[in-house]
């Protein structure tokens, strides 16, 4: 196989290098198991209640959008970092952020 495909495709080369480095930072933000998954439900729940401003009443658009943040900032606050977006608020301001919490220790308990 040559390296004709890849020298023609060099947007597509970039944007799948940047998804996989957006994915492996993702997933450094998201270590604990109950954050990641609360985050599969939450994130789409989010992306429904935007969607659901086009097509149903605002109170129901408002409810999931909320609901869904709701339950990645669960999420973030067991993982012990701040949400990606304060995290860029923060950034912005120059106020202190946690982007990714460092890992925590097993509790040592006396023998």
């Amino acid at each position: 196989m040559s390296d004709a495909p890849r020298r023609n495709f060099p947007i597509a080369r970039k944007l799948i290098a940047f998804a996989g480095k957006a994915r492996r930072n993702w997933l450094e933000r998201h270590r604990s198991p109950f954050s990641f998954w609360i985050h599969m439900v939450g994130i789409p729940v989010a992306l429904g209640g935007l969607l659901a401003f086009a097509f149903a009443p605002w109170q129901w658009a408002l409810t999931a959008l909320a609901f869904g943040y709701l339950l990645q900032y669960v999420g973030h606050r067991v993982e012990g970092n701040d949400m990606g977006e304060w995290v860029a608020v923060k950034r912005l301001l120059g106020l202190p952020y946690v982007a990714v919490a460092p890992p925590r220790r097993p509790d040592s308990t006396p023998g």
